[in-house]
């Protein structure tokens, strides 16, 4: 995650209480624990041992939108958007988090490393997945009864469980064909997610039919391969 001092953080998290009672958890663990739990190596684990230490959750925050660095957020790239494009992602865009549950682009948040499938026992749940239980889809089909997701199948699995007639879900699925078979490159995957983020915000879409016409990095929506659950987009 980056550090970002440019723009300022507007509300905290809803799920704070959550994330406390994660906080405390993971300050609790050995440096080898964190290790073991996160699949990580024991440099990050010591990094990440001495942010849970002395981490307040109500200090040192910067907006969720800029805290992270990977790919998916590189191609996004907020730290160029327009003042009509920052309006637009804060109306429209969520961040689903293993640490924070979910998050609004100007939600303060500290650094972190915690990922949903992060195999975390806390108050008898197992994973962050059962931690987190319907708390998430429930806040997310709070005014909306369909969602556009550009998340990872890692992430995503925390909203599936709980759709329903009246909870719908588009997932944009960006492939290649290899021998007649849909292929998804995760590295290609994770930019074109940020792009089509960037290109919402860009076009400022109100129309989910409107984003069929997305063509960043050399792909096109193809209805031979879409559905009503998922539309592909295939690298040309």
């Amino acid at each position: 995650m980056n550090d970002h001092e440019d723009f300022g953080w507007h509300q905290l998290p809803l799920f704070l209480d959550k994330t406390e009672m994660l906080k405390d958890r993971l300050q609790k663990m050995s440096i080898e624990e964190l290790a073991d739990c996160m699949k990580c190596n024991q440099k990050i684990a010591t990094l990440n041992h001495e942010r849970f230490q002395k981490m307040d959750l109500h200090e040192g925050l910067i907006p969720a939108l800029f805290a992270y660095e990977g790919l998916q957020y590189q191609h996004m790239a907020p730290a160029v958007f327009t003042s009509d494009e920052l309006e637009y992602v804060e109306k429209h865009l969520v961040i689903l988090s293993g640490f924070y549950g979910l998050l609004r682009p100007f939600d303060g948040i500290r650094c972190y490393r915690l990922e949903m499938q992060t195999r975390l026992d806390i108050n008898e749940n197992k994973s962050l997945y059962d931690f987190w239980k319907d708390d998430l889809a429930n806040e997310l089909f709070h005014d909306d009864d369909l969602v556009l997701n550009l998340a990872s199948k890692e992430y995503s699995q925390c909203i599936e469980p709980y759709l329903n007639e009246n909870r719908k879900m588009i997932t944009c699925v960006f492939a290649s064909l290899d021998k007649g078979k849909l292929k998804v490159k995760g590295t290609e995957a994770k930019m074109a997610r940020g792009e089509m983020v960037r290109y919402m915000a860009s076009h400022q879409i109100e129309d989910l039919e409107e984003i069929r016409h997305f063509n960043y990095l050399g792909y096109g929506y193809d209805a031979s391969y879409s559905n009503d659950k998922e539309w592909v987009y295939l690298k040309r």
